[in-house]
C-alpha cells in the first residue's frame, strides 16, 4: 500500500463522517461484554462482565508504570549537554504517538478479537470489517492497557505546556550551562519565537510519529503475530492482575521504606518511586473522565480536554510549591519536594496525554474542528500556567528546589 493509502487508512480508523473523533485510548466504554457487532465468542470463553472490568483496570495500572518509566527514561537520555532540543519530554511524546499510530492501524495483533478465529473469507479486508475490528479491539483489556496505559502515560500534555511556558519566560533549563548560571535576558519577540518553536516541534513531530506508526504497522503486517485469545484470557489477564496490584503495593512500600534511607542521600523516591505511586491514579482519572465526557460534544473531545487542563493546573501548582523559597527549596523539605516531583511526573504526566490529543487532531473529519480543538487546548492550558507559575516567577522568582 502506498504512503498516501496508509495515511487515508489511518484517518478512516480515527474517524467517520457521522461520528465524533475517536479518542484512541480513552473514549471507548469499559468493556463488560463484546459489542453486538463483534463475532460472538464461544460460550466457554465468554468473559464475565465483572472480570473484564477488573482486567481492564489492572492493565491500565500495570501499563501506567511502564509508560511512566519510559517517559522518565527518555527524558533523562535526551537531556544532555549540547542537545539540539532541551525539552526532554518531546521525545517521549514522539515515542508514545508512534506506538499509538502502530496500534491504531494494526489489524493482526488482536485478529482473534473475543475468541473467534477469522475465517478464510475474512482474510480480505473490507472497510466494514476494518471498522468492526477497530470497534471490537477497543473493548479488549490488553489493547486498552497498551494504548490508554502505555501510550497515554509515555506522553504528557502538562509537561509539554510547562515547557511552552518556560520557553516564554526564558527559563528553560539548559544542560549545557553550568549550575547557578543565570540565563541572559532577551526581549519579548525572542520569547514569542521560543514559545512557537516548542509548540510547533511537539505538534508536528507528534503528528508525524502517529502517521509513521501507521505506516510501520502496514509494512510489518506479514510479520506481526496474532495474540491468541485463549492465552490472553487464561494466562496474561490473571498475570497482569497480580503484577499490577503487586507492583503498585511495592511502589508504596518503597516510598515508605526506600532502600537508600540508611546510607547516603535519599534519591530513590525523588527519581521514580513517588511517580510510580501516583501514575495509576492519573491514568485511571484520565480514562474515566474521557469515558464520561468525550461523547458529549461530537466536534470537541471534552473528556481529553478536561483531563489535560486539570493535569496542567495541578502541575503548575506543584511546580510553584517546589520552587518557592522556604518551602520546596530548603534542605529540610527534601521529602516534600520529592512528593511534589512525584505528583508532577506521576499523576500529572499520566493524567494528561499528547498521543490521544494528536490522534484526535488527525482524526477530525473537518479541519476547522481540529484547529479549534488544538488552539483552545494550548491557549487555555498556557493561560492557566501564566497565571499560576507566572505570578510566582515574575514577583519573587523561582528558587532551585532541593530535590532536583
Amino acid at each position: 500500500m502506498s504512503p498516501t493509502g496508509a495515511t487515508a487508512s489511518l484517518q478512516s480508523n480515527l474517524n467517520t463522517s457521522s461520528e465524533p473523533p475517536d479518542s484512541l485510548h480513552s473514549s471507548w466504554p469499559i468493556p463488560t461484554h463484546p459489542p453486538a457487532s463483534a463475532p460472538a465468542p464461544p460460550a466457554s470463553a465468554a468473559p464475565l462482565p465483572k472480570y473484564t472490568h477488573f482486567y481492564t483496570v489492572s492493565h491500565l495500572i500495570f501499563f501506567s508504570f511502564l509508560g511512566t518509566l519510559a517517559r522518565l527514561g527518555l527524558q533523562a537520555l535526551t537531556f544532555y549537554s549540547g542537545a539540539p532540543v532541551v525539552t526532554g519530554v518531546l521525545w517521549a511524546n514522539v515515542a508514545g504517538s508512534l506506538v499509538m499510530g502502530f496500534l491504531a492501524e494494526d489489524k493482526k495483533l488482536f485478529r482473534e478479537e473475543w475468541g473467534t478465529k477469522p475465517s478464510k473469507e475474512a482474510t480480505v479486508e473490507t472497510s466494514d470489517r476494518s471498522r468492526t475490528h477497530k470497534a471490537v479491539k477497543k473493548t479488549i483489556p490488553l489493547y486498552i492497557g497498551l494504548t490508554t496505559g502505555f501510550c497515554g502515560c509515555t506522553t504528557s500534555f502538562s509537561s509539554f505546556i510547562r515547557d511552552v511556558f518556560l520557553a516564554l519566560a526564558n527559563a528553560l533549563p539548559d544542560p549545557s550551562l553550568p549550575e547557578a548560571t543565570h540565563i541572559a535576558p532577551r526581549n519579548g519577540g525572542f520569547s514569542f519565537m521560543a514559545l512557537l518553536a516548542v509548540i510547533l516541534l511537539t505538534v508536528s513531530l507528534g503528528l508525524s510519529a502517529l502517521v509513521f506508526g501507521a505506516h510501520l504497522a502496514l509494512a510489518l503486517t506479514r510479520f506481526t503475530p496474532t495474540v491468541p485469545f485463549a492465552f490472553t484470557r487464561r494466562v496474561l489477564d490473571p498475570l497482569v492482575v497480580v503484577l499490577a496490584w503487586g507492583c503498585w503495593l511495592g511502589a508504596i512500600f518503597l516510598a515508605i521504606w526506600p532502600p537508600d534511607r540508611h546510607r547516603g542521600p535519599d534519591v530513590w523516591r525523588g527519581r521514580a518511586v513517588f511517580a510510580l505511586v501516583f501514575a495509576p491514579v492519573g491514568c485511571l482519572f484520565r480514562f474515566y473522565v474521557s469515558l464520561h465526557l468525550n461523547g458529549r460534544i461530537p466536534s470537541f473531545p471534552l473528556g481529553t480536554f478536561v483531563a489535560n487542563i486539570f493535569g496542567t493546573v495541578v502541575l503548575g501548582m506543584c511546580y510553584d510549591l517546589q520552587h518557592v523559597r522556604g518551602l520546596g527549596a530548603v534542605p529540610a523539605a527534601l521529602t516534600g519536594c520529592q512528593v511534589l516531583q512525584g505528583v508532577m511526573d506521576g499523576f500529572c504526566g499520566s493524567a494528561t496525554t499528547v498521543s490521544t490529543w494528536v490522534a484526535e487532531l488527525y482524526g477530525f473529519a473537518r479541519r476547522r474542528h481540529a484547529y479549534l480543538y488544538g488552539v483552545v487546548s494550548v491557549v487555555v492550558a498556557l493561560g492557566f500556567l501564566v497565571i499560576i507559575m507566572g505570578s510566582l516567577l515574575w514577583t519573587r522568582g523561582f528558587a532551585e528546589p532541593v530535590c532536583i
